[in-house]
């Protein structure tokens, strides 16, 4: 269905370089995890002087107009996820968004999780209504200003690093690899990472009792995310030295720390050179990195297949004629829903009966059951989860394309569109 696909993150370059109806197509087969770092770019554009005419807020709309609605999480910053790794709260990096605002609940179907909206959902969905807060604007000027005053070559010079190191970027990563596994000083790299991290003093004697209980463990054994946000700054200063990363652009270090977020995510999207160089160093072999003007070029083949579709199927609405991506693997799409998602193409061939008006009466009270709910007693894991519920605003047309069937304008409430 709409908005289920492969596990996504792409930065802002990517989304800038689609047209609406290419979005559409983004947002119908891709889950879409959006990063902190992708909301600070967009955010901080709040801030860039008028280009063409345009003021700040089209600017920013243009982009926050193309943000995927159907299927999307704001996976947790990577700050927060390595103090919980440190101090023995294991974060799973197994290609799936961390996300953050769930609440585990009891019913009688059983224990879920209800995600709740995190405030950078809200501001995106302000931002889709041209709607901009002052403590948005305020932010942005602050991390646009930070950003600029950022110095690369004097991180290097106090980290004594100003001499060049001959290395390419493949000799680097093995050197980072080499150093979170425990292959130099071990106390001395758990310690260089809580500095490194900014990990808060008060979490320091708590973490340090830890690893010595377990036996001085590398530090990608104790706190594996930790150690590959470690791996990600390493690469990133010796990348400086080398001349393997340039000094001479400060949004460097907001390309590189994306990086920090490729365990969360089956496929990475950009449109940024660096990236193009680097990425590859760093995913899995379940993981694919895309080339921005590749996707963007199967997102318009896609609109052109979907566009052959008559018009009185298209005016249904995308959940009612577009619920699995093309059978040809002539589609980029195509290909990546078979490498990641393998079983889609037996599920899409299966008999389904439509849902009657009984079933459907049904659902809307299951619904009403989890938004009342009692707290569950235990903690509940995906795997265990009888049901996810989240909400989200999801327009009923975007672009040329009608999204939501007609008529539920009309079942909607007022503040949704």
């Amino acid at each position: 269905m709409p908005g289920v696909g492969p596990i996504t993150i792409f930065d802002k370059s990517a989304l800038e370089s689609l047209n609406p109806d290419e979005s559409v197509w983004l947002d119908c087969f891709y889950l879409s995890n959006i990063t902190p770092l992708f909301y600070v770019e967009t955010l901080a554009d709040l801030y860039k002087k008028m280009r063409g005419g345009r003021t700040v807020e089209q600017i920013v709309g243009n982009i926050a107009n193309k943000v995927p609605e159907l299927g999307t999480a704001l996976n947790l910053h990577h700050y927060t996820l390595c103090v919980s790794d440190l101090i023995g709260q294991r974060v799973r990096m197994e290609r799936y968004p961390v996300v953050g605002g769930a609440r585990c609940v009891a019913t009688g179907n059983g224990l879920g999780i209800v995600i709740e909206r995190p405030p950078e959902m809200e501001a995106f969905e302000r931002w889709q209504k041209s709607e901009f807060a002052e403590v948005e604007r305020l932010y942005a000027k602050a991390w646009r200003r930070g950003l600029d005053s950022v110095d690369l070559n004097a991180i290097v010079q106090n980290l004594g690093l100003a001499a060049p190191i001959r290395a390419d970027a493949a000799e680097i990563k093995s050197w980072a690899d080499s150093v979170v596994a425990g292959r130099r000083n071990r106390f001395g790299t758990l310690k260089a990472s809580l500095e490194i991290l900014g990990v808060p003093e008060t979490f320091r004697p708590t973490i340090l009792a830890r690893w010595k209980s377990a036996g001085g463990p590398p530090l990608n054994e104790f706190a594996p995310y930790a150690a590959h946000v470690l791996a990600v700054d390493l690469f990133f200063v010796f990348g400086l030295a080398a001349g393997v990363i340039s000094a001479n652009r400060a949004s460097n270090m907001v390309d590189i720390a994306y990086l920090y977020y490729l365990p969360f995510c089956m496929v990475f999207v950009s449109g940024d050179k660096l990236h193009r160089r680097i990425v590859p160093h760093f995913i899995r072999k379940d993981q694919d990195f895309v080339w921005a003007p590749d996707l963007k070029a199967d997102l318009a083949k896609l609109d052109s297949h979907f566009s052959s579709f008559p018009e009185e199927v298209k005016a249904k609405g995308l959940f009612k004629f577009a619920g699995w991506p093309p059978e040809q693997t002539e589609f980029l799409t195509t290909r990546l829903w078979d490498r990641h998602l393998p079983d889609w193409r037996r599920i899409a061939s299966a008999p389904r009966t439509p849902d009657s008006a009984e079933e459907h009466g049904k659902l809307i009270a299951w619904l009403d059951e989890i938004d009342a709910a009692r707290p569950a007693s235990k903690a509940v894991g995906v795997d265990e989860a009888r049901f996810m519920k989240t909400e989200r605003y999801v327009r009923a047309s975007k672009g040329k394309w009608r999204i939501l069937p007609p008529g539920v304008e009309n079942a909607t409430s007022g503040d949704n569109p």
